[in-house]
């Protein structure tokens, strides 16, 4: 694969960079990464990924953009209030780099489409905070042995983990919270959001050019409001219905 003079002096900064370079731009170039949910993770990782140069990005969801949106999911714009978010982030993603390519689903991902909606991707990136949602898109990864990086966030604070076989997310969560948050219901800081979705980019870009050690079986927390991290390990559930003994290709 070779690259245009426009491509070669947009990616300078990953070109010289050792752990990416041109055989790590390739790699990004020729990926499809699928993003779960085009809100507050999903919209800041898209731009990123976007910008670093992923050939295909599949926008996953059936929600349209609202106003009470604008203050976290930086993709969109006032003017996209009403559209569909999957069609006004490939039109803010396309004039970002037009090099890449969009494929919108505009569906809710469940556990019947899930398969279907992840195919062919290298890595997922799962933005929902909707656990069925969650369930869903994680056992779908399990079975088609695609790398999951899972992003979430509330009030001050953020997650983000990496599951690339045992631990799987359900290992993490086995069942939906009895008094689970939503960002509706509780609140969220808009710059969290951006600091949370460019992680989950982050970890996405490390897993497809083989650069560092992705947060594979580790989950980082991140506290806003007093401005620290700490990264903890997941440990496997014997138990687990979706990851059993299974693993993902790295």
């Amino acid at each position: 694969m070779s690259f245009s003079d426009d491509e070669i002096e947009r990616y300078a900064r990953h070109l010289v960079l050792s752990e990416v370079g041109g055989p790590g731009q390739q790699r990004l170039s020729a990926a499809r990464v699928g993003i779960v949910g085009m809100g507050g993770v999903g919209s800041p990782a898209a731009l990123y990924l976007a910008a670093a140069g992923v050939g295909t990005l599949r926008l996953i969801d059936d929600d349209v953009v609202g106003l009470s949106n604008l203050q976290r999911q930086i993709a969109f714009a006032t003017g996209d209030i009403g559209r569909a978010k999957v069609e006004a982030g490939a039109e803010t993603l396309t004039a970002l780099n037009p090099h890449i390519r969009i494929e919108p689903a505009a569906e809710r991902l469940t556990s019947d489409n899930a398969p279907s909606l992840i195919e062919g991707c290298d890595v997922i990136i799962d933005g929902t905070d909707d656990f069925a949602a969650r369930f869903a898109v994680n056992a779908a990864c399990v079975a088609a042995r695609i790398p999951l990086v899972s992003g979430a966030l509330g009030r001050w604070s953020g997650q983000v983990g990496v599951f690339t076989g045992r631990p799987c997310y359900r290992c993490l969560v086995a069942e939906t919270p009895p008094d689970a948050e939503t960002c509706a219901r509780v609140g969220v800081v808009g710059a969290l959001a951006g600091v949370v979705g460019s992680m989950a980019a982050l970890e996405a870009i490390k897993l497809i050019t083989g650069a560092g050690e992705p947060l594979a079986g580790r989950l980082l927390l991140y506290d806003g409001l007093a401005g620290t991290a700490r990264t903890v390990a997941v440990s496997a559930d014997p138990g687990c219905p979706a990851c059993g003994g299974s693993t993902v290709r790295p």
